[in-house]
């Protein structure tokens, strides 16, 4: 079995010093704040000037952020959206970016947290920023963890659909536009176990078998595991939990037997990943799945692992027991980057953190920003820029980016924590407008996250659940009748009054005439 492997002392050099620039880079952005917000602003009015919606507000390339400020209204995307179509539609005049920036393809929004998939524009050097943060973050991991340049991630990866809009241009979520960009692909020290074939691979079980498989034949190597959200890792290990024996079939014979995987670029992928049968692997992983205990088995599987790159904040905090289940609760999770569709616009600068207090903080370079105070009265509604925000307030995220969005409403809600240097550090709090609301009571996404925990609590001994009377974790359906006597004294236990009502209840089809 292969062990870590290690790198040339010129290569080490090379990535300390890269390290050394980024890490330097951090401080000087954070400590110049609104200087570096003034050229970023200065910038995008320099290149976006000329484009049809800011010649509307009575904007030109030469304006400066005060005449910004004054006539350039703050949008949502409903606004912005007949622009939007149009470029889409195949409109190829300036109309949200420069002439020398046009709209080059559109990131979809996933519309899980806001309803309606959004049509995001994007420009050719846009990736660049995105690579630019990742490479922040990167420095700053390496201050916290050492060696991980010296062996592998398995992250679990995967492109989505994608789609062309009638004017010809792309239209994918920003994730299969990074994987398929040359920046991803040239990446030169965040190595992945997975082949580049296999992330492309559009089939979702293609993908995820040869992206575990892969995983599963490198696994002294691997220093850390991950995909984007906690989500993706957490149905990465039931997959091993549904396929490790022909996983375990596949490494033994040292062939991909698996009648699944049809992909001519995968399968040949893999191949150069398996090279050759390796029975005392199989006999490893056989042995320990076929325990059933699943409790610690990332670190029993990969036993070099030292974090899990995950975001575990927002609503994927409700996972976070579950990787620690997996993780044998011994391994950090690491959220490194906030952003949407529309941008990357933090990182985490003190990675091992604690989930519950993980906060961001602002790259000024990435963006302009502003923030809309969630408590501000309706005639108050005036925009705080980055470098004035209040630490404790709670703000909506309003963003002028490179790619033609100004004064955008991204909809997320932030909480000022602290500051590093003078760059603002925040807490994700929730989506606006998206709250759990009982007559006048508002409740949000962290405080339902703490009610579903105690609730849960009440669930173990000795009411036990679906799972302790035999049933698979991976089996598991949410009830939507329960019958057994624990459950119900459990729900009578709370229930606070009761009413019934003589009346039948009366049901008739709504008339359908015209």
């Amino acid at each position: 079995m292969a062990a870590v492997s290690t790198m040339d002392a010129a290569t080490e050099k090379l990535v300390s010093s890269i390290d050394a620039v980024n890490l330097e880079l951090i401080e000087e952005m954070t400590t110049n704040v609104d200087a570096v917000q003034e050229r970023v602003l200065s910038e995008i009015l320099g290149r976006n000037g000329d484009c049809e919606y800011l010649v509307k507000c009575g904007l030109s390339s030469a304006a400066d952020r005060a005449a910004f400020r004054g006539k350039v209204p703050m949008v949502t995307y409903e606004d912005l959206e007949p622009y939007i179509r149009r470029i889409a539609d195949g409109d190829r005049s300036p109309i949200l970016t420069g002439a020398a920036h046009p709209v080059s393809e559109f990131f979809t929004s996933s519309g899980t947290s806001g309803g309606e998939r959004k049509l995001i524009p994007s420009v050719e050097d846009e990736m660049d920023r995105r690579y630019l943060l990742e490479g922040l973050f990167i420095a700053v991991m390496n201050q916290y963890v050492s060696g991980l340049d010296k062996g592998k991630g398995l992250y679990f990866l995967f492109v989505s659909s994608e789609t062309t809009t009638p004017g010809g241009l792309p239209a994918r979520t920003v994730t299969t536009s990074y994987y398929k960009s040359h920046q991803f692909k040239n990446h030169a020290y965040q190595k992945n176990t997975s082949p580049i074939a296999a992330i492309l691979c559009a089939d979702k079980f293609q993908s995820m078998y040869a992206q575990m498989l892969c995983g599963l034949c490198q696994r002294n190597q691997v220093l850390r595991v991950g995909a984007l959200f906690a989500t993706g890792l957490v149905g990465a290990i039931r997959f091993l939990q549904h396929n490790w024996e022909q996983l375990a079939a596949d490494i033994d014979a040292g062939v991909l037997l698996s009648t699944r995987v049809t992909d001519p670029s995968v399968r040949e992928a893999v191949a150069g990943v398996l090279r050759g049968p390796d029975p005392e692997l199989a006999k490893f992983i056989r042995t320990e799945c076929s325990k059933g205990d699943w409790a610690g088995i990332i670190p029993r599987i990969w036993p070099n692992t030292k974090y899990l790159g995950v975001i575990v904040t927002g609503s994927m905090a409700q996972y976070v027991p579950t990787l620690n289940y997996y993780s044998g609760g011994g391994l950090p999770m690491v959220s490194d980057i906030y952003g949407a569709s529309e941008g990357d616009f933090g990182i985490n600068l003190r990675p091992l953190s604690s989930s519950e207090v993980v906060s961001y903080t602002f790259m000024p370079n990435m963006a302009y920003f502003e923030f809309l105070p969630v408590d501000a009265a309706d005639d108050q509604l005036e925009l705080v820029e980055l470098a004035c925000v209040e630490t404790g307030r709670e703000y909506e995220l309003v963003v002028t980016s490179y790619t033609g969005m100004c004064r955008y409403r991204v909809g997320d809600v932030l909480r000022i924590t602290g500051f590093h240097n003078a760059a603002p550090q925040f807490q994700y709090v929730r989506r606006r407008n998206v709250v759990l609301s009982v007559g006048s009571d508002k409740t949000e996404e962290a405080e339902l996250q703490r009610a579903v925990e105690r609730a849960s609590s009440l669930l173990h001994h000795p009411y036990g659940s679906a799972i302790s009377r035999g049933s698979s974790v991976g089996q598991y359906k949410v009830p939507r009748c329960v019958a057994a006597p624990p459950f119900i004294e459990l729900l009578d236990s709370r229930a606070i009054s009761s009413h019934f009502s003589p009346a039948l209840p009366h049901w008739a089809p709504v008339s359908t005439s015209t």
